[in-house]
């Protein structure tokens, strides 16, 4: 799809996910094609099949293939499906059955871009997990390559498909928590990532999260989901980005760091920082946007909003031998109201929107552009970390 034809569309395309809810899901049984997509699964490693159930959740789209190149990982996502699926060594082989519409690739991140491409080639539509492509060169070609396609791209950043950040992003807009001046995202995961190896030579394949070649750590795999969030709302990519990282829960080999810390400046002057962590350590997911009269809080699943209070005023006072410091005002913890939103699960409301995105042709609103945006802020965020530079936004990193 041609960029102006795109933006054209695009703005349509948000407009009616933004305030219209469940305008396209009105429409799909008009519009409705005689069959379902078929649909083909490329890596059956933990993200492949955790969305196995998912995929065959959602009604219009059949499973139909499964592509792993580690038979063990094939004979197990094959398990958890009939035997309606067929099982592949080689996606390549996929692509090449004319009876499937669509693949989904949940493959390790460096290896999204050989299969991306291949795919279009094959006029295959796309489903792609995020980070979209590693390296900001890639991303370039794989937008060339989807120039004068009517295929579908859709990024798999599903929070930009769930209606209930939908709404926070329609509340933000609307200047209910009045300007934004800054975004505090956090992302603390348990656990290190490792997996067990059969044998060594395996290693690298199995756990290539762990390894600069291969991955993009932290940064690509968790933090990338809120920037995409921030770039969304702002509808700005980073001016600057400043970041650092380490290896400090887990000195096992591994070369991606296990926390990483990174600070984003805006054009319209608005920061945003994003952590993540690994071991066991409080806390999980959360956004907050902070707003000159509120505060929206942002989990999974839910949000919560809190106005600033207009009558309360802070006390003034000596603190720890400060005189004039404001004391104590609120412990903080109280997150507001409960926004009250219906919403699908995030990840089957992307893969629903994928399907009608097919079947009515418009480009999905998580697509090769704004994924596209957010890859390359992943991979200035990772030359900042393991440079120890500040990375500026170039005019040659804008898709359109």
């Amino acid at each position: 799809m041609k960029r102006r034809e795109f933006v054209k569309k695009g703005s349509v395309l948000s407009a009616g996910f933004l305030f219209g809810g469940t305008v396209l899901a009105s429409e799909i049984s008009n519009n409705f094609m005689r069959r379902n997509i078929r649909l083909a699964i490329i890596g059956s490693g933990s993200r492949g099949v955790g969305l196995i159930p998912v995929v065959k959740s959602v009604e219009g789209i059949d499973l139909v293939a499964l592509c792993d190149v580690l038979e063990f990982r094939l004979i197990n996502g094959l398990a958890k499906i009939d035997g309606t699926v067929k099982g592949y060594s080689d996606y390549r082989e996929i692509l090449k059955n004319k009876k499937i519409d669509a693949v989904l690739i949940a493959t390790p991140f460096y290896t999204h871009e050989k299969i991306a491409m291949d795919a279009i080639e094959a006029g295959k539509h796309v489903y792609c997990e995020k980070t979209t492509i590693k390296g900001i060169n890639g991303i370039k070609s794989l937008v060339q390559k989807l120039e004068d396609s009517k295929l579908i791209f859709q990024t798999g950043h599903q929070y930009h498909s769930s209606r209930l950040y939908q709404k926070v992003v329609e509340i933000i807009k609307s200047k209910e928590i009045g300007e934004i001046s800054s975004f505090e995202c956090q992302w603390y995961r348990k656990g290190d990532w490792r997996q067990p190896v059969p044998k060594p030579s395996l290693e690298r394949s199995i756990n290539w999260r762990m390894y600069r070649e291969y991955s993009g750590g932290l940064t690509a795999e968790l933090s990338s989901h809120q920037i995409d969030f921030v770039n969304w709302v702002l509808e700005e990519n980073p001016k600057k980005i400043m970041g650092t990282g380490g290896i400090d829960f887990y000195r096992d080999g591994r070369e991606t760091y296990d926390n990483t810390h990174l600070l984003f400046e805006y054009p319209s002057g608005v920061k945003a920082s994003f952590k993540s962590l690994t071991g066991n350590i409080p806390g999980g997911y959360e956004i907050k946007v902070i707003g000159r009269k509120g505060i929206i809080t942002i989990g999974p699943k839910s949000a919560w909003i809190k106005f600033y209070s207009k009558t309360q005023k802070p006390s003034i006072g000596l603190v720890d031998g400060v005189s004039g410091a404001t004391k104590n005002y609120g412990s903080g913890m109280d997150k507001g109201q409960k926004l009250n939103i219906s919403h699908m699960e995030p990840t089957k409301q992307a893969l629903f929107d994928f399907k009608e995105a097919i079947v009515n042709k418009t480009q999905p609103i998580s697509n090769v552009y704004t994924g596209g945006h957010t890859a390359i802020a992943v991979q200035m965020s990772l030359d900042a970390m393991y440079t120890g530079t500040t990375q500026y936004w170039k005019e040659e990193y804008n898709l359109f």
